[in-house]
């Protein structure tokens, strides 16, 4: 996870100045001259690929195999590559893991810890593969983009074409005790409609990136499919926070976007327009809830409090977790579901099972307590940060930037209801978001 360097020999003042926690990279840099070492990027990337693009598509078994694949490439690339300087989203990351090994040594049931704890070591593997292939040859960020739409379009026409057949099997979605009783979710390959939207989410804004961003007609139309197509799916997954998550994810891409072109406009004109697209965005939304009937009815059950089963489901969890929060303050109950599944049950109120705390910031302060909590917030608002800077800049990578920036924002609103984040459909295009911004230029300079 650190910047990448020459590869050279690391001279006793190049040692001197590299964190002692990362002293054991580029051990081999001088023997990394071998075939195995040049085509690194080259393997890092088509791992990464298949990785991407097989996210909804592969057994678990598969993604298991791509994401330790991953991790190991990584450790390979870094043993052949001196260490830099640790940035401050990779210090962020530091300071989570730190807290989650010392969750897991104090955590009620270690053991069922520590195997949550290993997902998160074989996530961060992905993640320092990302950014390091990224920082080294940033063209292969449109290549993991593209393989990326590929799953997403294959995705969404499945789930688009569950309308068309049989839908006994959507009936199972349709809950009779909800305001919104007889709504046909989709939910494609991955069995769940509120997965699938937040599969689907964070991709629309890359897929709007690329959109703008590539110049041949055959790839710009590519782009432009899978952003319309990925967009209806996730409507018609009818997940609220879906759709909360796909109108913040795209809304503030458009305000970034605009920002950016207006930074050379006058000052008057600078305030002005982000306002007006702002209130012609709530105007059109403001129109089609009132006038789309299937779209009125689903956002009025979240008003609906207890009176709606789904709202009244969470609320119990969100009760429980809380206690559980209050139990276990300083470092939780440990991290991962495994953990989380054993302890829960004491907490939970009758009928209300569940196999996660349905909200993200939740989530973090029950498994690393608050310490856990503060670090998630610092990390967010670190690669926040980072990302928005980029209004300012001129380089290749400042649209993925504010595409990742958008992506983030959109999983954060979702995530505060939900905790379909923490599956790996979901999480890993959240740590490519996150290595996009890692990956910068700049990276090492703000912090």
């Amino acid at each position: 996870m650190s910047t990448p360097t020459i590869h050279a020999a690391a001279s006793p003042e190049h040692e001197r100045r590299v964190p002692w926690l990362l002293r054991w990279q580029g051990l081999f840099a001088a023997s990394s001259a071998g075939p195995l070492a040049r085509n690194l990027s080259l393997l890092a990337g088509l791992v990464l690929c298949a990785l991407m693009a097989g996210l909804p598509l592969v057994t678990r078994a598969g993604l298991s195999l791509l994401i330790l694949s991953s991790g190991l490439l990584w450790l390979i690339w870094a043993l052949c590559t001196p260490a830099g300087r640790i940035g401050p989203i990779n210090g962020w990351l530091l300071v989570m893991l730190a807290v989650a090994v010392l969750s897991t040594g104090f955590s009620p049931v270690p053991t069922a810890a520590a195997k949550g704890l290993l997902k998160l070591l074989s996530y961060l593997g992905v993640y320092a593969l990302m950014r390091q292939l990224l920082a080294t040859a940033p063209p292969w960020w449109d290549r993991i983009v593209a393989a990326l739409l590929g799953g997403e379009l294959i995705t969404a026409v499945i789930g688009i074409r569950q309308l068309y057949v049989d839908s006994s099997a959507l009936a199972r979605w349709s809950d009779p005790n909800s305001v919104a009783e007889g709504t046909v979710r989709i939910y494609s390959t991955l069995d769940n409609p509120n997965l699938l939207a937040g599969y689907l989410l964070p991709i629309l804004p890359l897929a709007a990136v690329a959109l703008l961003r590539w110049r041949r007609p055959m790839a710009r139309l590519y782009a432009l499919s899978a952003l319309l197509i990925g967009a209806v799916a996730l409507l018609l997954t009818y997940s609220r926070g879906g759709w909360l998550g796909m109108v913040a994810a795209l809304g503030s891409l458009a305000l970034l976007l605009a920002l950016r072109a207006g930074r050379h406009w006058s000052p008057l004109l600078r305030r002005l327009f982000p306002l007006l697209l702002l209130l012609g965005g709530g105007l059109v939304l403001v129109l089609a809830v009132s006038q789309i009937e299937p779209l009125r009815v689903r956002v009025l059950s979240l008003v609906a409090g207890r009176e709606d089963s789904s709202n009244n489901f969470r609320i119990n969890v969100w009760m429980a977790a809380l206690q559980m929060v209050q139990d276990r303050p300083w470092l939780g109950i440990g991290p991962g579901n495994t953990i989380f599944n054993l302890i829960y049950p004491l907490y939970q109120q009758p009928k209300f099972n569940a196999l996660s705390a349905y909200s993200i910031p939740l989530e973090l302060a029950v498994e690393g307590g608050i310490p856990g909590l503060l670090a998630g917030l610092g990390l967010l608002q670190c690669s926040l940060r980072q990302g928005l800077a980029q209004l300012r800049r001129e380089h290749p990578q400042v649209l993925p930037a504010l595409g990742a920036v958008a992506a983030i924002l959109g999983l954060c609103v979702q995530g505060l209801t939900d905790t379909i984040f923490f599956r790996p459909e979901v999480q890993l295009t959240g740590w490519f978001c996150l290595a996009t911004l890692a990956s910068l230029p700049t990276a090492a300079s703000d912090g």
